[in-house]
C-alpha cells in the first residue's frame, strides 16, 4: 500500500525482454534502500512493483504482460524518469491517499495551462473509467496523490502546484504524453458494494443500510 507521495524519480536502466516478459533495472541516487529487502513493493509510476534484486544504487523487477497491457511499460524506454514510493509503514504519516498500485488504466494529457504559479493539466481518459472520478476526489498519476479540480464528460483537470512539478515527473508531462491512472479505491469497493445490493439473495447490503452509513444520499 502507498500514498501517492512521491520519495524520489529514478531513471529506467535497464529494460529487457526475459522469457515472454520484462525485467527492469531502476537506478536511484535518492531513493533510501537501506530498510528495503527482496521481496518488497516499491511504486514505480504508481505501478507496485516485487523487488528482485536490490542494488547499491536501486532495485531490479519483472514485469508481468498484465502489467504491461495495462500501464505506460508498454511504451517505456531505457533512460526515462520515474517516480518512485517505498510501500507506508503502518506509522508513517498518510500524507496523500490510499494507492493500491494496481493501474486502472491509461490516461492522456489532453491540455497545459499555467495559472499564477501553478500548472493547470486537462487529461483525458476511458469514459468506464471516469465514473469512479469525482470533483474534488483523489486520483493517482504515475504515481502522484492528486485532487481533480474539474471534470467534463471524459475528462478532468488537475492543479499541480510548483513543489509537485519540481519533485515529480509531472514538469515533464507534455501534450499527448500518457500517464498511469488508478482511480480512488473506495469508488471501486462502493460500485461492488451496490452491485452485490442489487442481488439481495446473494448479499445482506441493501440501499437503505448503505445510505444509513453514510456511503450514499
Amino acid at each position: 500500500m502507498f500514498t501517492g507521495i512521491i520519495e524520489a524519480t529514478g531513471k529506467i536502466v535497464e529494460l529487457t525482454q526475459k522469457q515472454g516478459d520484462l525485467a527492469i533495472r531502476i537506478q536511484s541516487n535518492d531513493l533510501d534502500m537501506k530498510d528495503v529487502k527482496l521481496g518488497d513493493s516499491i511504486a514505480t509510476n504508481g505501478v507496485c512493483l516485487t523487488l528482485v534484486t536490490k542494488h547499491s544504487d536501486g532495485f531490479s523487477a519483472d514485469l508481468s504482460n498484465e502489467t504491461i497491457s495495462l500501464t505506460g511499460f508498454a511504451h517505456y524506454k531505457k533512460g526515462q524518469t520515474v517516480n518512485l514510493e517505498k510501500a507506508m509503514q503502518p506509522i508513517s504519516r498518510l500524507g496523500g491517499h490510499l494507492v493500491s498500485g494496481h493501474v486502472d488504466g491509461i490516461a492522456t494529457v489532453e491540455s497545459i495551462t499555467a495559472n499564477a504559479r501553478a500548472t493547470e493539466y486537462w487529461l483525458s481518459t476511458d469514459h468506464n473509467l471516469m465514473k469512479y472520478i469525482p470533483y474534488k476526489g483523489s486520483v493517482c498519476i504515475d504515481g502522484i496523490s492528486l485532487t481533480v479540480n474539474e471534470i467534463e464528460q471524459n475528462r478532468f483537470k488537475l492543479t499541480i502546484v510548483p513543489h509537485t512539478a519540481e519533485q515529480t515527473t509531472i514538469a515533464e508531462f507534455q501534450v499527448g504524453t500518457q500517464v498511469n491512472l488508478e482511480v480512488d479505491q473506495i469508488a471501486r469497493y462502493l460500485e461492488r458494494l451496490i452491485k452485490g445490493a442489487e442481488q439481495p439473495s446473494r448479499s445482506d447490503i441493501s440501499m437503505s443500510l448503505l445510505a444509513q452509513a453514510g456511503f450514499i444520499k
